[in-house]
């Protein structure tokens, strides 16, 4: 890989009440910025206001953008991304309505980008979540990345201290996921520059 830097969001999409998401958010990020190909930025869905009732259109084909003016910093931070990390739990076997309310919000920010997981969750450690997540991204004209990090019960498996006790599987995994979003981070990128992408 060569030396350029990407600039890595990474979604914090549980906004529950008593949500474990930061923690595991918290995590990656570390991971990522060890890693050394990503510029690193948070984005905590918790702290953004995100309607339910969408626009009169769907931003891809508003003439003007019906998006709220308190959304504005988070369009920015996400067209301005090259790659993506959700970091998502499950519940009842799906994903938050934040991360669907922020991605219908959205349209071409998402565009020929890649799409990284990490999940976390009971038994399946949100890997349900993930998949669902999968389709409705290719809709979005994203590439997700096969490689991701899942928490099976998660809640035996970091300390008070938001520390993983056995870190070394996560870690190995979360290398795994950061060198396949490093590669088509750069490789869309790369593409994105000298020819726009046209749907």
């Amino acid at each position: 890989m060569s030396g350029k830097a990407l600039k890595l969001a990474i979604i914090v999409g549980s906004v529950r009440e008593g949500r474990f998401g930061p923690v595991v958010a918290n995590w990656i990020a570390e991971q990522s910025q060890q890693h050394g190909k990503f510029k690193v930025h948070l984005v905590d869905l918790a702290e953004v206001d995100l309607p339910l009732v969408l626009g009169p259109e769907p931003p891809a084909i508003a003439t003007t953008d019906t998006r709220p003016a308190a959304m504005a910093e988070l369009t920015v931070a996400l067209n301005e991304a090259d790659a993506f990390i959700v970091v998502t739990p499950e519940y009842n076997h799906s994903f938050p309505a934040s991360i669907k309310a922020l991605i219908d919000w959205h349209y071409t920010e998402w565009r020929a980008k890649p799409v990284g997981f990490v999940s976390y969750g009971a038994m399946s450690g949100g890997l349900r979540a993930v998949e669902q997540l999968r389709l409705i991204f290719a809709e979005m004209h994203s590439v997700t990345v096969r490689n991701c990090v899942s928490f099976a019960n998660y809640w035996e498996l970091f300390q008070e201290d938001g520390t993983l006790a056995d870190p070394e599987p996560a870690q190995l995994a979360a290398r795994d996921l950061l060198n396949q979003l490093g590669w088509w981070g750069e490789a869309l990128l790369d593409a994105r520059t000298e020819n726009p992408y046209q749907p």
